[in-house]
């Protein structure tokens, strides 16, 4: 059911798999995601998880400016799997790995290429990723410089505004809540947002560009806009400062439904994790590549860290493993 990938010479079925690496270096990355901590059954199928397994992965490949070539994949299920965990979930995970390496932008041509399948208590997918930089230096985090422009690619706040319907959904009444309004009022809106949560559409073809185009650093927006661009100006020692108004259109998108939640949009654009965007640097006055829009400025600081609109951000820091 699995994409062997182009880049593959010897698939399953052997010890180890064979994947060209034409540049002669290999970009890695790993993520693994842990039933009812990642996903829950109840508001995600099997399809969906494999494919926000591959797209996370995928996206960190990306994210370093290089061509994502093959998945690896380990499953731990139970030996006697109760419902949900049947043969059938299994089966739909590996529908959904296959239908991200198809589907998303710059994936295409990417194999899931083995693995490991192993018993456990805990359903658990670890996904190992590799990826081909084509003779381009790795794009890091550490190279953003002051007068760089923050750009950003792909979507922002959606997959957590889509989180927010569900989790409302799951609590005790939510069947009248469901019919007081919000469904009918906002149906595309909601089911939109809900799908973003579900099947992330990570810009893949996006890192490359950014590579080609000169960025100065980026990285994969995981756990929340301000928390992951502090991280690009820790490794590079500056102070990103992000526009509330060259995001607005991030805004504009979830406020319908977060004003039908009760919960503040901006929190979700700046906050919400789990789009996996990519947020770059480029030298003042570069062209931005396709897909990448402008969100705000690099500046030099007494300490890094993250402004938005020229002060500090006063809410949350988004997605903490252990907070």
């Amino acid at each position: 059911m699995l994409p062997v990938g182009s880049w593959t010479d010897l698939g399953p079925g052997d010890d180890a798999a064979v994947v060209r690496a034409d540049d002669g270096r290999v970009v890695v990355s790993t993520d693994a995601l842990v039933a009812d901590r990642h996903f829950r059954p109840r508001t995600a199928s099997p399809e969906d998880v494999g494919w926000r397994a591959a797209a996370q992965n995928l996206a960190d490949v990306a994210a370093m400016g290089a061509v994502p070539t093959a998945l690896v994949v380990a499953l731990v299920v139970p030996s006697r799997p109760p419902a949900p965990w049947t043969d059938g979930w299994t089966t739909g995970l590996a529908r959904g790995l296959a239908a991200a390496c198809a589907g998303l932008p710059g994936a295409r041509g990417c194999g899931v290429v083995g693995g490991d399948l192993t018993g456990g208590e805990q359903v658990v997918v670890a996904v190992t990723a590799l990826g081909d930089l084509r003779g381009l230096p790795p794009v890091r985090r550490d190279g953003a410089r002051p007068g760089d422009v923050v750009a950003l690619a792909g979507v922002q706040g959606r997959s957590a505004a889509g989180l927010a319907v569900l989790e409302r959904r799951a609590r005790p009444g939510a069947a009248a809540w469901a019919g007081a309004g919000v469904e009918s009022a906002a149906d595309e809106e909601v089911a939109g947002l809900v799908r973003a949560h579900r099947r992330p559409r990570p810009p893949c073809d996006a890192g490359p560009a950014a590579a080609e185009a000169g960025a100065t650093a980026m990285l994969d927006v995981s756990d929340g806009l301000v928390r992951d661009a502090g991280r690009v100006a820790r490794a590079s020692v500056v102070v990103l400062d992000l526009s509330t108004e060259l995001l607005r259109p991030h805004r504009d998108a979830v406020a319908p439904v977060a004003d039908l939640l009760g919960v503040d949009a901006w929190r979700l654009v700046l906050e919400g994790g789990e789009d996996h965007g990519l947020l770059a640097t480029f030298p003042e006055g570069a062209v931005l590549p396709e897909g990448f829009a402008p969100v705000g400025v690099v500046r030099a600081g007494a300490a890094p860290g993250v402004l938005v609109d020229g002060a500090p951000h006063a809410g949350g820091g988004g997605w903490d493993h252990f907070g």
